[in-house]
């Protein structure tokens, strides 16, 4: 499938049956944290990417696939920024009317100083926008969004949201060490957060990959300072666990090109999840994989990780 994947385990949504409507790395930011490398170029026009009648077809065909339990969730998750797609919210309510399943929708959040945008994503049961900063030089050092993004509008967007929205806002921070995890950083985050007042704060890790190989998870200190500077809101999000399910994929490499394209997995996460195939025919696509140059293979902190080739990461010092 080109658009649907999974459903892969989610650390909020169990198992979460992905919709992924821009092509990759079409994004309005170029997070340093960014799992799937820089974005190049940054882009902040909304457009029809695809259209709207094939991703749900998909849909479609997936959710026939699956028996009731082993979906949680759907979810707009973009290999992107999800808001670029002009059809969204045509989308989220067809969805609403194919399925009872709950729809949520991941975002940077950037675009919601839009009415258009708000009115969108107001269908959905959940929305995860994220907010990394608590002022505009932290916010442009972590996020560097495209130049008619600011702050100050991010944040406005954010709290109108908050105002008209009425199902589950869960705000995402992505901690980064030396970044925002200083407490001077935190109290700004906390300010913007309590203007926002958003349902859950999410608190995350970049355990995969970063595009920007000086950016490090925050240490335990620095977790437990910003649980207690976020406040009660605030949950640590563990990696997530579970069974990546690639029984739409007719191949395993096209499995591996499938999920890959929507976020890096460990080697023995991919091994894991093609054990429907046998082992030689899972060695030997890997084989071709590595040959093919569809694929790289980025190393960090020990671990190797597969992405696609065309995602940018600058090489580590030293190397």
């Amino acid at each position: 499938m080109k658009f649907v994947f999974g459903p892969v385990p989610s650390r909020r949504l169990g198992q979460s049956l992905g919709i992924d409507p821009v092509p990759s790395k079409t994004c309005n930011w170029n997070c340093v944290y960014c799992q799937l490398g820089r974005t190049r170029p940054v882009t902040n026009k909304r457009k029809h990417f695809f259209a709207v009648e094939e991703i749900l077809d998909e849909l479609k065909q997936a959710l026939m696939g699956h028996s009731p339990g082993e979906i949680d969730w759907v979810t707009f998750v973009g290999s992107g920024e999800t808001c670029l797609h002009a059809g969204l919210g045509e989308m989220i309510c067809a969805v609403k009317s194919i399925t009872t399943l709950p729809v949520a929708v991941i975002t940077n959040g950037s675009l919601l100083y839009r009415e258009d945008v708000r009115r969108e994503l107001s269908a959905a049961d959940a929305v995860l926008p994220s907010l990394d900063a608590g002022n505009q030089e932290l916010y442009r050092k972590i996020n560097r969004p495209h130049p008619e993004i600011k702050f100050q509008r991010l944040i406005e967007g954010l709290s109108a949201f908050r105002q008209e929205y009425r199902g589950k806002l869960w705000v995402e921070v992505m901690l980064i060490r030396g970044l925002n995890d200083p407490a001077a950083a935190l109290e700004e985050l906390a300010s913007r957060l309590r203007q926002i007042q958003p349902d859950e704060i999410h608190i995350l890790l970049p355990t995969r990959p970063p595009c920007e190989p000086w950016v490090q998870p925050s240490n335990q200190e620095g977790i437990a300072l910003a649980q207690s500077i976020l406040g009660g809101s605030a949950h640590v999000l563990p990696p997530a666990t579970g069974s990546f399910d690639l029984g739409g994929f007719t191949s395993p490499e096209e499995a591996v090109i499938g999920i890959i394209t929507r976020h890096p997995m460990r080697e023995q996460e991919i091994m894991e999840a093609l054990a429907l195939w046998p082992r030689v025919d899972v060695a030997n696509a890997m084989q071709i994989l590595q040959k093919s140059g569809r694929v790289q293979i980025v190393e960090k902190r020990g671990e190797r990780f597969w992405s696609l080739a065309g995602f940018v990461y600058p090489p580590e010092a030293g190397e």
